[in-house]
């Protein structure tokens, strides 16, 4: 019996070295375990050994077939294998160099809304700044005024890393890089991807968009202040429209207000997207607080600056009557498509 194993394991060795394709594997391994393979065929030997063997051939029969069983196996991986490889390196390529195709999709809404934005300021002088999504604790609180233990960090329930840095929880975080990065004076707006650890319902995402500006010269004043938002929000709205400010606080700015724009769809009269209020709350802003002047290294004796904030998904919301903040995250293309152009 062990010799007609040998003889056996010896033509599979012949049989898999010469085999090259996954049909070639397939075909041996009908004829050394199929129904009728050559394995298969003494295993029905066993009936003629005598009874006090039929254990010990069994055991050895056993061991030939899963011998067999691993060598067809690995030979199987080998050859699809090869054959992958074959397929992938003969496929048709592709020159990443064309063009690509003319349907490309379209943009995102948010993406609109900041390019337009961003067209806005550009024409008043203003650079447009990108600003990093992980932060050091410094700039996302100290340098901003919101020093350890201060209050107005719990009003931002923070993603912190293993490192110490923080997931930017808002676009002033890069307040401090840019005050030290260009001289003097510095118009610059820089719009960012933020995050906080929020509920998440129709109004409150834990990721969101805002777009931050900053004027920074000497005698900067709130009518600075006014003038550059209401000319950016009267571009938006493709109209003349009415702010007033209101008292706020921020630690980053002193004197600090709430910049509420006259509902352009209604105009003050009282709709749903104003909530009958007249009013759409819209633009936290103020005066730069000197020590955030301080802290890039400029003299608030000699120079002034005013910061404001935009919440880009709300301008979104606002410009393209989406109620629902969510959606905005959502991959949704069958909503968004709706509100995009051609890119």
């Amino acid at each position: 019996m062990q010799q007609k194993i040998d003889e056996i394991l010896a033509y599979l060795n012949n049989k898999l070295t010469a085999a090259k394709s996954s049909a070639d594997c397939q075909a041996i391994r009908v004829e050394i375990l199929g129904k009728s393979g050559k394995i298969t065929e003494l295993f029905r030997l066993i009936k003629d050994v005598p009874n006090e063997q039929k254990s010990a051939v069994g055991q050895l029969l056993n061991g030939a077939k899963q011998q067999a069983e691993s060598l067809i196996s690995a030979k199987e991986v080998a050859v699809a294998n090869e054959e992958l490889n074959q397929q992938i390196f003969s496929a048709k390529k592709i020159d990443i160099t064309l063009p690509a195709p003319k349907c490309t999709g379209s943009l995102h809404p948010r993406t609109i809304v900041q390019r337009e934005i961003e067209e806005v300021f550009t024409s008043m002088g203003f650079v447009v700044e990108d600003g990093n999504e992980v932060e050091t604790e410094y700039n996302n609180f100290t340098a901003v005024n919101v020093p350890e233990n201060h209050p107005a960090r719990d009003m931002q329930d923070t993603f912190w890393l293993d490192n110490g840095q923080v997931l930017k929880t808002h676009t002033s975080a890069s307040q401090n890089r840019i005050l030290k990065k260009y001289p003097l004076p510095i118009r610059a707006i820089f719009p960012g991807r933020c995050f906080r650890n929020e509920d998440v319902d129709a109004g409150h995402e834990n990721t969101f968009f805002q777009l931050e500006g900053i004027i920074v010269d000497k005698e900067v004043s709130v009518g600075n202040l006014i003038y550059f938002m209401k000319e950016m929000l009267s571009k938006i709205f493709k109209k003349e429209v009415e702010i007033r400010l209101r008292p706020g606080f921020f630690p980053f700015t002193e004197p600090s207000f709430e910049m509420d724009v006259r509902c352009p769809f209604c105009d003050g009269k009282g709709c749903p997207t104003c909530k009958n209020g007249g009013w759409i709350e819209l633009c936290p802003c103020g005066m730069i607080h000197p020590q955030v002047l301080k802290n890039a290294g400029i003299n608030p004796e000699e120079y002034s600056g005013c910061a404001f904030g935009l919440g880009l998904d709300r301008m979104t919301m606002l410009t393209f009557g989406i109620n629902d903040i969510r959606e905005l995250n959502s991959g949704n293309l069958k909503l968004l498509k709706q509100f995009g152009i051609k890119n």
